[in-house]
């Protein structure tokens, strides 16, 4: 649910104003629609939980359709997320090759996947700064997509 940006107002789940059916979110999570209930139920609850739950918003990640919108999608692995800087000293390279970002997400979730730096950039990146993006501050890879 966290993952997935899934707000809970009063008992009941929601993908930013639209309500999901505990059916259909059991569905989505193979599991039984009581199970989702009862995860409801105990967020509802829980007054640190409830609070999390009921601010969550889901946006939609860009990179899958960059290039239908004429876009780049570059993905930044990091050395350790925990590093400050890597975005800016990415951005600031992104910058000098003149290109706009048009979104940047980080994704590091707990399911023990990769934390990684998701861009997307209006245009194409020009080949020769990707040295230069290899060489910033924290960055392990680079994966131009």
């Amino acid at each position: 649910m966290l993952r997935s940006g899934i707000r809970v107002i009063d008992g009941t789940a929601y993908c930013n104003s639209i309500e999901i059916s505990d059916s259909a979110l059991g569905r989505a999570a193979h599991v039984d629609r009581r199970v989702v209930r009862s995860t409801l139920e105990k967020i509802d609850a829980h007054p640190r939980l409830k609070s999390m739950f009921s601010k969550m918003i889901s946006i939609s990640l860009m990179s899958d359709i960059a290039s239908e919108m004429g876009c780049t999608t570059i993905e930044i692995i990091p050395e350790d997320a925990n590093e400050p800087g890597i975005l800016a000293d990415v951005s600031a390279t992104v910058y000098r090759a003149g290109i706009a970002i048009r979104q940047a997400v980080v994704i590091d979730d707990a399911r023990g996947e990769d934390p990684r730096l998701v861009l997307v950039l209006d245009g194409t990146f020009p080949p020769e700064y990707l040295p230069a993006l290899r060489g910033c501050r924290g960055v392990r890879s680079v994966i131009l997509m």
